[in-house]
């Protein structure tokens, strides 16, 4: 399966696993790479000397390329980026930023760079900038998320016209099926994150990898916009910003009720009542735990078999 990001990436699958914090250690990157798509470990969670920890344990795991997630909007970023050139890391995910920030200076280093987006805008700008690739998020998406609520089928598209980079496709993949439908769309590839969030090799609280299998159709909301997007479960933390903003909240308050550590507390710490819950809109489709490795081959084969069936049909 020859695509523009399996050759960038030296990889088998044009299959990506998100790198979402609290949930994305080495283990699950090192499962990930080991079944032939690309893992990623999530920095924006991680101390420099923890993300170090983490980067040498995946290297002793796989002997594959693997990637980190380096989330622009949270602190020791300069560090990460000194820790991932240290080691040798191959391949970078920024996202919440500016891609002219850091792309020059990881390019310089022989690092392969990868700008995360969720508009057509961002996208060209993130072209400008120099990076390697794009990833393309719908609104469907777990986690932080774009203003404009612009959804993976159309975004994709929209993206692919706009740009001649390579695009990996995010936002409401879970299975294979979905997969070959934004390829289809025009991407090279596809980024997963909630699907990986319940593998057993996921470093989230069991607690939440429950909370995830129990979810069901609009059991997520997109909230917050007016700090940063994201999409969470509606649990009870979520219900008090929901108050907040029939009380007309500021800007200020919801910060303050957001407060520090909401997002830990819940995913890894597994305080469902307190914590913020961040997954997608698949959620709805996951009722299983299953091996990292296991996850890859079910949507490469689901793949594989919808695009035999389609070529089946003649109109």
């Amino acid at each position: 399966m020859g695509t523009a990001i399996t050759k960038l990436f030296n990889v088998q699958y044009p299959l990506i696993q998100a790198g979402m914090i609290w949930c994305s250690g080495w283990e699950l990157a090192s499962a990930v790479s080991n079944a032939g798509g690309l893992g990623i470990i999530g920095s924006g969670s991680m101390y420099p000397d923890v993300l170090e920890e983490h980067i040498q344990k995946c290297k002793k795991n796989t002997d594959k390329p693997f990637a980190v997630n380096l989330p622009m909007l949270y602190p020791n970023i300069e560090e990460h980026i000194d820790t991932i050139i240290k080691n040798k890391v191959p391949i970078v995910f920024t996202s919440a930023g500016n891609p002219k920030t850091y792309t020059k200076h990881l390019k310089s280093k022989g690092i392969v760079v990868v700008h995360v987006v969720s508009s057509v805008k961002f996208a060209l700008k993130a072209e400008q900038a120099g990076v390697d690739a794009i990833v393309a998020e719908g609104f469907e998406a777990g986690g932080h998320n774009g203003h404009d609520e612009t959804t993976t089928l159309c975004l994709v598209p929209m993206v692919k016209k706009a740009v001649s980079l390579p695009i990996i496709a995010a936002g409401g993949i879970g299975d294979g099926k979905s997969m070959l439908a934004c390829m289809a769309l025009g991407a090279d590839g596809v980024q997963i994150g909630s699907r990986f969030v319940a593998s057993e090799e996921s470093s989230a609280h069991i607690n939440f990898k429950n909370a995830v299998l129990n979810c069901k159709e609009g059991d997520t909301k997109l909230t917050l916009k007016e700090l940063t997007p994201v999409r969470l479960i509606k649990n009870d933390f979520y219900h008090k910003i929901e108050g907040a903003y029939q009380n007309n909240a500021s800007p200020e308050e919801l910060q303050e009720l957001l407060g520090r550590g909401r997002a830990k507390k819940g995913m890894f710490n597994g305080d469902l009542e307190n914590g913020e819950l961040e997954i997608g809109q698949i959620s709805g489709m996951l009722d299983r735990i299953m091996p990292a490795g296991e996850i890859v081959s079910q949507i490469i084969n689901e793949f594989n078999d919808t695009q035999k069936h389609i070529n089946e049909y003649k109109l």
